[in-house]
């Protein structure tokens, strides 16, 4: 009988190790704009990230009275998604690397 055609799985050599390191999560920022009304901020932050009315109005407060708030945490490319629906509804929001 021929063994081609048939795949074997190989074991990894003794001694060698496979290091998997999470990348670090990523902030999605939303900045105090003078132009967006605080209704329409909360509702974004509902229909983006799905949270309920509750905490899309403190965050909402938290980006009014200290200038800016971390409404997201979680890795790149999802961020990267939400920071262009954001932008897309005309919110100043910007990513940055948690350490």
């Amino acid at each position: 009988m021929s063994d081609r055609g048939t795949a074997t799985a190989s074991s990894p050599r003794a001694g060698t190790q496979t290091r998997e390191r999470a990348a670090p999560p990523w902030n999605v920022i939303v900045h105090d704009d003078p132009v967006n009304l605080m209704s329409w901020v909360t509702l974004v932050f509902q229909r983006v990230f799905g949270y309920p009315r509750e905490r899309a109005e403190r965050l909402m407060m938290e980006v009014h009275q200290l200038g800016r708030s971390i409404v997201w945490t979680g890795e790149l490319e999802r961020a990267e998604g939400y920071l262009r629906e954001l932008h897309g509804c005309q919110l100043l929001a910007t990513l940055e690397r948690t350490e």
